[in-house]
């Protein structure tokens, strides 16, 4: 009796354990290989119930009978996971196959590929950074410094870009030596460096208002929140002052996400008091050569850095770049190429990031162009989840 007992335990648990199971296949409908792209399940895609951790779950390659490194993100901050992530690898115009796995996932991945902290050692910074690209931005205590002219503060909204050239994390390497005095990552020493001027300018995707053809923009941000760090992904919120655009009060914050392989960040911008969004890559000393496509939704900027070269880049889903400025003026930093993006349910969504010709392999700016075009068709035509048992 005691056997027969054992026995229906045993295929109870495994018949549960085969339910929990699902094959997910993934198509990709354009005729170029996609890698890089990070497919989020829920639980109500996978049809789990609410006591069911998604973090147990594992997702294997059908095709290679391997495990794929997942990440799992807390969004909302309840300490309940709320997407599994990973990144499947799909040849062009093609579907495969994926198996997600109920049970412990001994496969889960604690490398941090993609990283951001807040910096009190730094004054204020918030940084981020993946295995292509790190960039920070700025916090109350460096306004206050420059407001109160006390020396190494920093006022702008503007978003800075890190120069890397290697594939592992340098954030928390580079604030250390430049803080306990043994280096500075203002010089290349076969990593990198921060030779990027940002100032008054919008940087690599900092927003403004314009109101009757001038531009207006906030300060520094004033609260930050970290959402997840991990392989895939890193996530965060910055929130700002209100701020006054000829009259009209802003209300801003950003949600900030960069995924693994990803040389754009993700710019989310929750705001109220304009209709739009003018994002901004800054022109520097206006050297360099604009590109534009508002069809395919991008603009370029290729200037010289230094003894080498650099592509800024900004790409907004379909439809919604719906003009740019090329906004040159002798006023020091507000040089900017904008691209002007509709507000909608207090909501605007683009991509910005940078190639370094050193650090990546745009070497020219038409392959540079070229990336930025691909990913315009990507993030337009996103991989197709179908989900079964």
């Amino acid at each position: 009796m005691k056997k027969h007992i054992l026995f229906l335990a045993i295929l109870a648990g495994n018949l549960a354990a085969i339910s929990q199971n699902k094959i997910i296949t993934i198509s990709n409908n354009l005729s170029i290989d996609r890698e890089f792209e990070t497919i989020e399940l829920t639980k109500k895609m996978l049809g789990l119930n609410s006591n069911a951790k998604l973090e147990d779950y594992a997702v294997k390659d059908l095709s290679s009978y391997s495990f794929l490194e997942t990440q799992t993100v807390d969004n909302d901050g309840d300490g309940i996971m709320d997407v599994l992530l990973f990144q499947p690898k799909i040849k062009a115009s093609s579907k495969q196959d994926f198996q997600v796995i109920g049970g412990t996932n001994t496969s889960a991945s604690k490398t941090i590929n993609c990283y951001s902290r807040f910096v009190p050692e730094r004054t204020d910074d918030y940084a981020w950074e993946n295995n292509k690209v790190a960039f920070r931005t700025y916090g109350p205590v460096a306004q206050k410094m420059v407001e109160e002219n006390i020396p190494g503060g920093t006022l702008t909204s503007g978003i800075d870009a890190w120069l890397k050239r290697v594939d592992y994390p340098i954030i928390n390497k580079w604030y250390e030596k430049a803080t306990n005095g043994t280096g500075t990552y203002h010089k290349d020493t076969g990593e990198g460096l921060d030779n990027f001027h940002v100032g008054d300018s919008r940087g690599v995707g900092g927003i403004a208002v314009n109101v009757d053809g001038k531009y207006y923009f906030s300060k520094n941000f004033i609260s930050w929140k970290t959402i997840t760090n991990g392989p895939i992904r890193t996530s965060f919120i910055l929130t700002y002052a209100d701020w006054d655009a000829k009259g009209n009060k802003i209300n801003e914050s950003k949600l900030i996400s960069l995924d693994y392989g990803s040389q754009l960040s993700r710019f989310e911008i929750n705001i109220t008091g304009t209709k739009t969004i003018a994002a901004g890559l800054t022109l520097h000393d206006k050297k360099g050569t604009i590109g534009t496509n508002l069809k395919k939704g991008w603009l370029s900027y290729w200037e010289p850095i230094d003894d080498s070269e650099i592509g800024l880049g900004l790409v907004a889903p379909k439809g919604s770049l719906i003009s740019f400025d090329n906004h040159v003026t002798d006023e020091k930093d507000l040089s900017n190429l904008y691209g002007s993006i509709p507000v909608k349910n207090n909501k605007a969504v683009y991509y910005v990031g940078f190639g370094w010709k050193k650090g990546s392999p745009f070497q020219t700016k038409q392959e540079w162009e070229n990336y930025l075009t691909s990913f315009a068709e990507k993030i337009n035509n996103p991989l197709i989840v179908k989900i079964k048992n």
